[in-house]
């Protein structure tokens, strides 16, 4: 497997990488991130689980039975790969 391919493996699944660029600018509660980011809960859920195994973030215990999530060291690696996309993507459809 090519490191690339190993990579799409982790972040390449669908809001996987949008979750990881609301994070960029600190921790997040779950309700927070389904409410700004519009993803179904299910599917939330699903992925928040997917990179927390891949080691990309970790969830942080809240007063009331809530969790935050924040990127870990792996996780905050990320940004300047997510910044090239949007800039690509500025420059391909800039609007």
């Amino acid at each position: 497997m090519s490191s690339l391919a190993a990579a799409l493996d982790i972040v390449g699944a669908r809001w996987a990488l949008l979750i990881v660029e609301r994070l960029l600018d600190g921790p997040q509660r779950y309700g927070d991130l389904q409410r700004d980011l519009g993803v179904p809960t299910n599917i939330l859920a699903t992925r928040l689980r997917e990179l927390e195994a891949a080691g990309v973030l970790s969830r942080l215990p809240l007063r009331h039975n809530t969790r935050a999530y924040a990127l870990t060291d792996r996780g905050l690696a990320l940004r300047e790969a997510i910044n090239a996309l949007a800039r690509w993507g500025h420059e391909e459809w800039p609007g």
